[in-house]
């Protein structure tokens, strides 16, 4: 190899280096394009449980972060843990929230939920695989349409991927539970498998919950499972 020709391809190597950087960059700066979650943080069969009962009332749980909505620990009366819940009672497209930082692959994310009230929707969610706020899997149930929903959501945009009849009935505790298992994701209400689809949009991501629109919805006991 000549001295030109090594200097050529010292700077092609330099420039391919460059562009490999910035992609990296772009891909998992949070807010923007989607985070490339696809190793998990955390071994098969850690079992983490919220309780929000040692949380201070009228914030949000420890390590929490809030994506859209008004989301707060509060004292519930009835609460599966007493004495407190984690509520979501504003008003947003789409309320939604991570519980850490913890990555997880295959994942099983089961909670006590309690649809409050709502005008437009008393909807109950769980989230899977979160990469931001714009990306992520939705498992929820709605009381008003009386049915539980399977949905990817990228871009900041939900599109539906299965659906299933499922009771969830307003100021009652109710168990939801996700489970996310390779490409396949299975949805639970009060322990009987509603919907499931395959999907293979994201491969690990961490763990929240969701509502819709103007639903005042609770949570608590949420339990989550490494697979």
């Amino acid at each position: 190899m000549t001295g030109r020709t090594r200097i050529l391809a010292g700077v092609a190597a330099a420039l391919v280096a460059a562009v490999v950087g910035i992609v990296v960059w772009v891909a998992r700066r949070d807010g923007g394009a989607t985070t490339v979650y696809d190793t998990p943080s955390v071994n098969a069969g850690a079992v983490t449980r919220f309780t929000f009962d040692t949380d201070p009332a009228g914030a949000l749980p420890h390590g929490a972060q809030s994506f859209a909505g008004a989301w707060a620990v509060r004292a519930e009366p009835g609460a599966p843990s007493a004495p407190n819940a984690l509520c979501q009672t504003g008003r947003a497209e789409f309320p939604a929230l991570a519980l850490g930082d913890t990555v997880y692959g295959d994942v099983v994310v089961s909670a006590k939920v309690k649809a409050i009230s709502g005008q437009e929707d008393q909807a109950a969610g769980l989230l899977a695989r979160i990469q931001n706020g714009d990306n992520y899997y939705i498992g929820r149930a709605n009381a008003l349409e009386g049915n539980a929903r399977l949905y990817r959501y990228t871009g900041g945009s939900r599109q539906q991927i299965s659906g299933g009849d499922g009771v969830l009935t307003a100021g009652r505790w109710q168990d939801l539970r996700l489970e996310a298992h390779g490409a396949q994701l299975r949805l639970f209400l009060d322990g009987k498998l509603i919907t499931q689809a395959t999907d293979k949009t994201f491969a690990a991501g961490r763990v929240g919950l969701w509502t819709k629109a103007d639903s005042t919805t609770c949570f608590d006991d949420v339990t989550v499972t490494a697979a």
